[in-house]
């Protein structure tokens, strides 16, 4: 989307109709419109708890997402709606608005699990609001942080060591941003006055003890640490009197709390200026179309009674772009040979140098398109198909060539064909005659341009048409002997034999050159695959590297508390994300 294309207000993503997720294909249009990059920002919480109005003044607004005035909750499924955003241009901002958690018209919380997952699974940065201060009800509140390894999987096939490790998750989860409405304590703790973050810090502190109770006061906290590394917190006064909460969508700044307003401006302003672009394993930005598909691929498996895989999510994004990365390769190479090559050329080797340009070219959108290509079935299937039209272009080439060279011969040869049928020929000394003027006529034939690959083989085609003639005029020629005759005979025959050796040396020349162009173009497609496979091989392993730092600054924090247990199991998965870092690359190879 464009940023002069405005999109209103929001419409309905997901909704949740009796219990039953169901994407909506117009809100799938307007995401498969939208070409820039986006940040998505999602917002979860307990209904009634003021979500929609931080939404809508994200999107500049004061109306948009329903508020309401009541105790019922009005936002059913997911919202979205997507506005150009204030400070990155060529960005869109994504704003996904859920329904209230805890609604007690929904009688169970089934769906608030997948809403609250999906939330995650979808967004760039997740803000979970919550009323007051983070104490246990809120803690308790958030359960949903307590049961996302049951409700999401990071790959398809994990390995008993990949079982609830965290780090799987960090990579693709968002960051995490609690904001804290109606907030009437004092910032402070001994005495001193504290921020908001550090207040989230001390709030997520873990008790010492080994009962029931400890552990239940201490997972959601100890979730939230693993998960969501990077964390933010911002607190709001009370907007308005009570009475007047119901008209919040009508009211102006100089009728609202003035320290609400300043809050609220400065959250706005961090999400503005600090929200990541949503992005997938190995850097890849997340646009319009791979919103759609995530989209598709998560509520689906959940429809399906199957658990959203972080990894079969990236993979059906990267069969739907791959395919399209080949169609792109393709279009390429055909603009590229239909701009530039003239048929007939001169010789092969002129078109095989086209064809590689080209082909270079055509690989480079592929690997600039593509990703996850796993066992590079698409990159065969690219090249399986380069090398198809390679080869048709090889057949073409020579036909024009055929056809432009026997045009040639009919035209040249006139004069010659004309005098065999006056008999000119058959006379004494008409051999020599025929010899002299069709040696000439061949002459004139060698200096046409453009002629191509087929001149000789079509010359020889030709003269060889013309031998029956020939010896019935040598025969019939009564100026030479019977010696002479068998001499020139011979002479003929050599000559015949001589010009089909040297033809087949020019096709053996040429299977020669089509096995070096296969050779070069194998080699194009692993150079390129190889510097793919290198940067991926960079940015993951930056990715790994900063969740690897995240988790040694977590496992000091919980040696420095106290936690050895805890701190014993994040070095499991701190050894196993240095194992996989250490693990040697792949051998960069293609059949």
């Amino acid at each position: 989307m464009a940023s002069q294309i405005h999109m209103p207000g929001p419409i309905c993503l997901i909704e949740n109709i009796n219990g039953k997720l169901v994407i909506n294909p117009e809100a799938l249009k307007i995401l498969s419109a939208i070409s820039e990059p986006l940040v998505v920002v999602a917002i979860v919480g307990l209904y009634r708890t003021g979500k929609s109005y931080l939404m809508n003044k994200l999107a500049g607004k004061n109306k948009g997402f329903s508020l309401g005035s009541t105790v019922q909750s009005h936002t059913k499924g997911i919202w979205m709606w997507c506005v150009p955003h204030p400070e990155k241009p060529n960005h869109t901002l994504v704003l996904l608005d859920t329904e209230g958690l805890g609604d007690v018209e929904k009688g169970d919380n089934q769906n608030d699990s997948w809403i609250f997952a999906l939330a995650i699974l979808l967004s760039s940065t997740f803000v979970y609001n919550s009323m007051g201060t983070i104490n246990q009800q809120a803690m308790d509140q958030l359960h949903y942080v307590t049961e996302l390894t049951d409700r999401i999987r990071a790959n398809s096939s994990p390995d008993a060591s990949e079982v609830g490790d965290s780090a799987a998750f960090v990579s693709f989860f968002p960051d995490f941003v609690w904001t804290l409405r109606d907030f009437s304590l004092d910032l402070e703790a001994d005495g001193q006055p504290i921020s908001a973050d550090q207040y989230l810090e001390i709030s997520l502190k873990l008790k010492q003890g080994t009962t029931e109770k400890d552990k239940n006061f201490n997972l959601p906290r100890l979730c939230i640490r693993k998960f969501f590394p990077k964390k933010k917190c911002f607190i709001f006064d009370r907007p308005t009197h009570r009475k007047k909460l119901g008209q919040l969508e009508t009211l102006h700044d100089d009728e609202l709390d003035s320290e609400f307003v300043q809050q609220v401006a400065a959250f706005c302003s961090y999400i503005f200026n600090n929200s990541k672009t949503k992005t997938l394993s190995g850097g890849i930005q997340v646009n319009g179309p791979r919103l759609e598909s995530l989209v598709q691929t998560y509520v689906n498996a959940i429809s399906c009674g199957d658990l959203p895989c972080m990894e079969n999510a990236v993979l059906a994004l990267a069969q739907i772009e791959n395919s399209a990365a080949v169609k792109k390769a393709i279009a390429h190479y055909d603009q590229q040979m239909g701009q530039k090559l003239q048929l007939p050329t001169d010789t092969l080797q002129e078109l095989l140098d086209l064809h590689r340009a080209s082909e270079k070219g055509a690989i480079e959108i592929f690997f600039k398109n593509s990703f996850k290509d796993v066992d590079h079935l698409f990159q065969k299937e690219l090249a399986a198909e380069l090398e198809k039209k390679r080869d048709d272009f090889c057949k073409q080439n020579m036909k024009a060539s055929s056809d432009r060279c026997s045009a040639l011969l009919e035209d040249i040869f006139i004069p010659l064909e004309e005098s065999i049928k006056q008999g000119i020929y058959s006379k004494p000394g008409g051999y020599r005659l025929f010899i002299q003027q069709t040696q000439e006529l061949k002459n004139k034939y060698l200096q046409e341009p453009r002629k191509g690959v087929q001149a000789e083989e079509t010359l020889l085609a030709y003269l060889k048409s013309k031998e029956s003639i020939s010896d019935a005029i040598l025969q019939t020629d009564q100026t030479l002997t019977e010696k002479e005759k068998e001499i020139e005979v011979q002479r003929v025959k050599a000559e015949s034999a001589e010009a089909a050796a040297k033809m087949l040396e020019e096709m053996q020349a040429k299977n020669q050159q089509m096995m070096e162009q296969k050779e070069k173009s194998h080699q194009e497609h692993v150079k390129q695959l190889t510097e793919k496979m290198e940067m991926e091989r960079t940015q993951l392993m930056a990715e790994q590297q900063r969740t690897l730092d995240l988790k040694l600054q977590e496992q000091a924090l919980l040696l420095k508390e106290g936690f050895k247990n805890e701190s014993r199991q994040l070095q499991n998965e701190i050894q196993n994300l240095k194992n996989n870092m250490q693990r040697p690359s792949p051998l960069c190879t293609i059949s």
